[in-house]
């Protein structure tokens, strides 16, 4: 059976230096993939290939069956409308919190009863229903990362990609984030990949995690093993809490 996301000898290079060097990563339909590793470690570097915001130097990645190098413009523009992406840094359009929310639903030609009810839906479920009518631009960061997850999540892609979701944020947001985040999984089935310095919130959300390092997968193995009993030395550094350059 062929992986959801299967990724083979994928290199990312930047002139002289290697981003990534030889990935091989299997996703299944449905999972909840965690990717830690330091900053720098090229977390980033392959959401952005897994969603043809890049091309890669070498190797492959497919997506439910679809190998993405060679594709048309036009093909890439179809395979990215079946997944989501929320960066790190959220950008939010200069309209209310609703209608940031809404945008994607009426853009895919639904409206009525039935686009405002889920745009309710999702602003509730991110603790934003008192800020509809705020203009987006005027948010706190934590909630504008949580306008960002529901405004992307809303058109239930087949795949979300989470670049750091919560990296700077308090308690709180963090909370509401991984709450909602946990809520997609179990009402939409979305597969997701999640990449994070935040080795509890991997612990938290993951059924596997990867442990990414100066651009190579040290490891790859379920949450409580790679926590647990990790079994690359350099993992079990990491995951002690020491430095890992």
């Amino acid at each position: 059976m062929t992986s959801y996301l299967k990724i083979r000898r994928l290199s990312k290079r930047y002139n002289d230096t290697w981003a990534l060097r030889d990935i091989d990563l299997d996703v299944e339909k449905g999972e909840v993939f965690g990717i830690i590793g330091p900053s720098g470690a090229g977390k980033t570097t392959l959401l952005r290939l897994i969603a043809a915001l890049d091309k890669p130097s070498e190797g492959i990645i497919q997506f439910d069956g679809v190998e993405l190098n060679g594709l048309s413009e036009k093909e890439i523009l179809m395979m990215r409308r079946r997944m989501g992406f929320v960066f790190q840094n959220p950008t939010v359009f200069k309209r209310s919190v609703y209608e940031n929310v809404a945008y994607g639903l009426k853009i895919r030609g639904e409206g009525g009863i039935t686009l405002t009810k889920r745009v309710e839906e999702a602003l509730h479920l991110v603790g934003l229903s008192e800020l509809e009518s705020r203009k987006a631009t005027t948010l706190s960061g934590g909630e504008a990362q949580r306008l960002a997850l529901i405004r992307t999540t809303i058109v239930e892609p087949e795949l979300l990609l989470l670049d750091e979701p919560t990296a700077n944020l308090d308690p709180a947001n963090v909370a509401l984030i991984e709450d909602a985040i946990s809520e997609i999984v179990k009402t939409q089935g979305t597969t997701i990949v999640i990449a994070t310095h935040n080795m509890f919130q991997a612990e938290r959300l993951a059924d596997r995690v990867g442990f990414l390092l100066d651009g190579e997968l040290i490891e790859v193995s379920g949450t409580d093993q790679l926590f647990r009993d990790p079994r690359d030395e350099r993992t079990r550094s990491f995951v002690r809490g020491e430095m890992v350059y």
